[in-house]
Order: C-alpha cells, then sequence, then structure tokens
C-alpha cells in the first residue's frame, strides 16, 4: 500500500491530498529514508512523520484493507513516539498563548494597560 494512502488509512492524515503533500515537503521517512507519496510500505517498517511540531515514530503491524475506525487503528499501527516530543509541544503552546503577531490589531486592554504603566514609570524620571 502506497505510504499516503497508508497514513490517512491510520487517521494520522484528515485527507489523502495533505498525507501526499507532506509526503512531497519531505515530513514522512520510511526507514530512515525520506519517501514519495508512492513508495509502498510493509510490515516492520519504522515509519517517521511530522505533523503540528511533533516528530512521530510509527510502527507498521500490518496493512489495513481501507480507511479504518480510530478505535482499530492500533492493530494496523504502533506509536513509539517518546513522551519528551509531546512535551515540548504542550511548552511550545504555553509560548504561543501569550504572544500575539506584531503588528496585527489594536492593542488589546491588557497590553494598554502595560503601555500606560511602561509611560508612567519613565515619567517620572
Amino acid at each position: 500500500m502506497r505510504i499516503d494512502k497508508f497514513l490517512w488509512c491510520v487517521r494520522y492524515y484528515k485527507t489523502r491530498t495533505i498525507a501526499t503533500e507532506a509526503c512531497k515537503k519531505g515530513h514522512i521517512k520510511i526507514n530512515g529514508q525520506v519517501a514519495k507519496p508512492s513508495r509502498d510500505v510493509f510490515a516492520t517498517d519504522k515509519v517517521e512523520l511530522r505533523k503540528n511540531q511533533v516528530n512521530y515514530q510509527l510502527t507498521v503491524n500490518d496493512i489495513p484493507p481501507s480507511r479504518v475506525g480510530a478505535k482499530l487503528v492500533d492493530i494496523y499501527v504502533k506509536d513509539t513516539t517518546p513522551k519528551e516530543a509531546f512535551e515540548a509541544q504542550e511548552l511550545l503552546k504555553y509560548a504561543k498563548d501569550y504572544y500575539r503577531k506584531k503588528g496585527v490589531g489594536r492593542p488589546t486592554k491588557k497590553d494598554r494597560r502595560d503601555i500606560d504603566d511602561f509611560n508612567d514609570t519613565n515619567d517620572d524620571d
């Protein structure tokens, strides 16, 4: 089975098109080698994929006949991703919550208060 179809079947990508694009961008490796979308995947292959800033590591147990339900994914794939990868994603999420892109929209109420406090402390000097 093609790697793009396999990743779609085991629900790592929502559509085959998205899985194909990930292959073309070099985000998917099979046994350490960058895989094209048409590359076949077999049982016992090690698949690495980068999605949402997390490097997933998968071991293929079997090839599904078609797209499977979420509860049946464990039959076909074993996820061997280290926990540190998910912890790093959590830290990134907390870092992104506070910051906005520079120059996007008006300042928030909190931003305005911070600006006023900054201006007030500089005026005292």
